[in-house]
């Protein structure tokens, strides 16, 4: 049954969780994972924070509340106990929040909205902070750009996330632009690659969205920082690609979201590594399966990916995120949900294992 904030029970182990976040960023650091421990995040997309129309200083109150009880469940969770049909055991503290785009909602809508854009934008930045603690959010997170942030990678929200770039904390490698960047949770790397992973050089027509060079920084990324080590690789991007995965005309591509030569050639890049997941969101429906480079979604094979539903989006009051754990060669993924846009929560009673 779903639960309210008021009703949960406070535990002993619940009590230490919230004390001051510092206390559990320090737990956080000094528990930090080997390649052989577990390691958990959660991911979250499509918050599309959003300004009032008729006064763009000031925010949409039910987006900021929506955002801001997503907030709560993030921060609450941790140190509660998975119900027993999803395998039960307690909820450890997570290494972060990976938000897969779209978190703003007006930033695709040109520089008239540039208004609405900043107060979302700050928005977001005071609510989410960046390494855990300066906002309203006890961890980390770690954001990608989608469509409604900049579909060409120009705007305020886009230079936001530039500009973050430079101070957060833990990363291993970022991209000439200060767009893309990797990092490692444990023995695990993630690569944060913006709306799609594009401009392969053989792709001479124009896209609609501006890849802003991400192809080339994961295939240099993936060489220097994976190579032959074996170990599991994440990657997150906002647009989903299997719709994208079949060779179509110049005329029809020139309209695709992700363009079908940059979808074949991230295929090619990432094959050869051992990616435990590809994540991202823009659909606003969860789904999880596997791509093997094609359009099929009901194949076994390929790389498992995980396609999110959107977790705080001002028209609706269903809402939903993930919660991976990563152990060894497992991958185990659980969905916690809401039908009253966060007010109260519960776990969908799925499961999905992935051998990696």
């Amino acid at each position: 049954m779903p639960h309210t904030h008021d009703t949960l029970l406070l535990k002993r182990r619940d009590f230490l969780i919230r004390l001051p976040v510092c206390a559990a960023l320090c737990q956080r650091a000094l528990s930090e994972p080997t390649a052989e421990q577990a390691i958990s995040f959660f991911v979250v997309g499509d918050t599309h924070y959003c300004a009032r129309a008729d006064d763009p200083s000031a925010m949409m109150e039910t987006s900021l509340q929506t955002n801001q009880g997503l907030l709560r469940w993030l921060n609450d969770l941790p140190g509660k106990t998975f119900p027993a049909n999803l395998g039960g055991g307690v909820m450890p503290l997570p290494q972060g929040v990976i938000h897969a785009g779209d978190i703003i909602d007006n930033g695709d809508k040109g520089p008239g909205k540039y208004p609405m854009v900043a107060t979302e934008c700050a928005a977001f930045v005071k609510d989410w902070g960046l390494n855990g603690g300066e906002g309203l959010l006890r961890w980390p997170v770690r954001e990608v750009h989608g469509n409604h942030d900049g579909p060409q990678g120009d705007t305020p929200m886009v230079r936001e996330i530039i500009a973050r770039n430079q101070r957060r904390e833990g990363l291993l490698h970022v991209s000439e632009n200060g767009l893309h960047y990797s990092w490692d949770w444990g023995g695990v790397h993630f690569v944060a690659l913006g709306i799609v992973a594009g401009d392969a050089p053989q792709v001479t027509r124009k896209r609609r969205y501006a890849p802003m060079a991400s192809l080339p920084f994961l295939e240099k990324d993936l060489k220097t920082h994976a190579g032959q080590s074996g170990k599991p690789v994440v990657l997150i991007h906002h647009v989903d690609v299997h719709r994208y995965s079949t060779t179509v005309d110049d005329q029809k591509a020139k309209h695709q979201e992700w363009d079908y030569g940059d979808a074949q050639a991230f295929y090619q890049v990432i094959a050869p590594y051992r990616i435990a997941a590809c994540i991202c969101g823009h659909t606003h429906v969860r789904r999880t399966m596997r791509w093997n480079g094609t359009a099929d979604v009901n194949t076994t094979q390929g790389v498992p990916f995980l396609n999110t539903d959107n977790a705080a989006h001002f028209h609706s009051t269903s809402q939903a995120f993930l919660h991976v754990t990563i152990a060894g060669a497992e991958m185990i993924v659980r969905e916690f949900a809401t039908s009253d846009a966060w007010k109260t929560g519960s776990w969908t009673p799925q499961m999905w294992r992935y051998n990696i």
